[in-house]
């Protein structure tokens, strides 16, 4: 039988701490909430407050419940009223000798029994524990922040955690309404470890300038449907935060370079720009605390007129193409009004094409989405054609064959030959350098990448990749075009992955790795990352819809560009692919769909 917890202690009121108070207090326990001094005291009590009369505002709490709840907690200042708790709970800031005078304080304070719990979220865990005589008796129990609404809690044992108190927690995480993953003690445990070394990555892209920061973000929730892009998460987390838990993780992890907290990072901290609450981070903010970001110097401009500047005029498109991508494109384009001539190698080709553009318009007028009318001119503006010297007038052309590179330089130096001056040459491709293709024409000038993400015509974002020789006036001119078909159109260099695929790959890496190293289950991992982080698909389950044999050919083409250890593909990535475990195309990855 699990212990009966009556009541808890919690040390430390900033946003964690009072967000675990009420977590406790919301499910019947009795809380003692301990502070330093009676103003941090009051702040965690207006923080307490503040939060439930919100949830009352929201209709999520009665009013009796909320008196209830605040009924429940004791507020008081110093640790000595915490000798009758079952179990305390600390969630003071990430640093260890502060964290280990309080655990000496409360082996000296709290009953023999009570569990004593820290709420770190890349601290080792175990080296918190030995400043007690009771080192069996304590554990990790990381909470989420917001921790009243976000469903995960890491419980974290160390090897002399005794199997009893990891059941108690385990228990008592059930009660509250929690699900919990159960680890041991490592540095960033799963979602930490998985998520900072994808931040950090994506401050590097930034300090780089390989894109916007508006640009990094959209890319990541339009690309990945992320709840919030990976600089604005910066921003909420506080960049003081981060670049304590990632160099944490960087000298507790065997030093692996892509955990070593970008400068740039260091440069903002050192400079007093912590995110929101200090009002500025990557962004800049109403005022410190305020969620709400307003225009500064690096805001670009807005408006069609921006987007248009210098830009040229689009009307005839050519798609070159048959699979899923190419039917996909050639709707979004003759949708949006645009004239399309549809190129394939054969008729027969060419009706397949045309029976899925159909088919996918057809289910569109189903669906509410589509009037019969517009569905009928969209197929009006729809020319069919096997024969690539019909591209010969048109405006711009979309290539979107095969991923194999002599393919698609062979196609570009077909069109450098039949089309007409200033025609802008796109390519479709996802991970093969755009200045190749570029480099097989005499008009590098006017070459770029069209990035689509599938199904085109539902992804909302575009990938727009200049290389060293695209001009301006290229640039502007499909940035004008994305906007046109309803898209948002992310700006970047030419580098394997681009944006998206080079910050999402590396994090699905290693999540291999972990899974590899049996620190955790497929399962947990997946649960870590979903309902810790928001993400909409844990790691495994992606894997497994993208294919593990396309994950490894992507990231063994970023590997093979940066040279970056940590980018090698896990081992255990390779083996399944030479088995044949591709994922649910399959039937069978890191996962058996066979069986669903």
């Amino acid at each position: 039988m699990a212990r009966e917890f009556t009541r808890v202690g919690v040390v430390g009121l900033g946003t964690m701490g009072a967000g675990i108070v009420e977590v406790f207090a919301r499910n019947g326990l009795d809380v003692t909430a301990v502070e330093i001094s009676e103003g941090a005291l009051e702040r965690g009590r207006v923080t307490l407050t503040g939060s439930t009369d919100r949830a009352v505002a929201k209709g999520k709490l009665a009013e009796a419940e909320r008196d209830a709840l605040l009924a429940r907690v004791d507020f008081r200042v110093g640790l000595d009223a915490l000798h009758d708790v079952d179990l305390v709970i600390e969630a003071v800031p990430e640093h260890l000798d502060l964290k280990q005078r309080i655990f000496a304080e409360l082996d000296r304070v709290c009953k023999p029994e009570a569990i004593l719990a820290t709420n770190t979220s890349s601290l080792s865990v175990t080296e918190i524990s030995v400043a007690t005589s009771r080192p069996n008796q304590v554990i990790g129990i990381h909470f989420f922040n917001p921790a009243p609404v976000m469903k995960l809690v890491e419980v974290v044992r160390t090897v002399v955690t005794s199997a009893d108190v990891v059941a108690d927690v385990e228990a008592l995480c059930e009660r509250l309404g929690k699900v919990d993953v159960t680890i041991s003690d490592r540095a960033g445990f799963i979602a930490n470890a998985l998520l900072f070394g994808y931040l950090n990555h994506a401050v590097g892209m930034f300090e780089a300038r390989y894109a916007t920061r508006e640009d990094i973000d959209a890319a990541m929730k339009l690309g990945c449907g992320l709840p919030m892009g990976p600089l604005a998460l910066m921003d909420l987390i506080g960049l003081d935060t981060a670049y304590e838990i990632l160099d944490t993780m960087y000298r507790r992890g065997g030093r692996d370079r892509r955990h070593a907290p970008a400068p740039l990072l260091k440069q903002m901290v050192t400079a007093g720009l912590l995110g929101r609450k200090s009002g500025r981070g990557f962004y800049t903010y109403e005022r410190p605390g305020s969620p709400k970001v307003v225009p500064d110097e690096y805001t670009p401009p807005a408006g069609d007129a921006a987007l248009a500047d210098g830009a040229r005029a689009i009307a005839k498109v050519g798609v070159v193409g048959s699979g899923t991508m190419a039917t996909g494109i050639i709707e979004v384009f003759a949708k949006a009004g645009y004239e399309v001539i549809s190129v394939t190698r054969g008729a027969e080709k060419s009706a397949k094409v045309c029976e899925a553009v159909k088919t996918s318009l057809n289910k569109g007028v189903v669906r509410g989405k589509l009037s019969e009318t517009d569905r009928d001119a969209a197929l009006g503006r729809i020319t069919w054609s096997a024969t690539l010297d019909h591209l010969a007038d048109v405006d711009l052309v979309v290539e979107a064959v095969i991923e194999e590179l002599s393919v698609k330089k062979a196609l570009f130096a077909s069109l450098d030959e039949i089309c007409k001056p200033g025609v802008v040459l796109a390519t479709t491709t996802s991970s093969l350098p755009v200045i190749d293709v570029a480099m097989a024409t005499q008009r590098p000038a006017d070459v770029i990448g069209l990035h689509f993400f599938n199904p085109a015509p539902i992804m909302p974002l575009v990938e727009i990749v200049r290389t060293i020789r695209t001009s301006a006036e290229t640039s502007a001119t499909a940035r004008a075009v994305c906007a046109k078909l309803g898209k948002t159109g992310v700006v970047c260099g030419d580098r394997s992955g681009f944006i998206v695929n080079a910050l999402l790959f590396p994090y699905l890496n290693d999540a291999v790795r972990m899974l590899e190293a049996s620190y955790s289950t497929a399962d947990d991992i997946d649960y870590a990352m979903k309902l810790g982080c928001g993400y909409p698909m844990g790691p495994f389950e992606l894997l497994d819809v993208v294919g593990l044999d396309v994950s490894l050919a992507i990231q063994r083409e970023l590997y093979l560009e940066l040279r970056e250890p940590g980018f090698a593909p896990a081992p255990l990535l390779e083996h399944l692919v030479t088995a044949g475990y591709l994922g649910r195309k399959s039937g069978r990855g890191f996962r058996d769909h066979t069986r669903r």
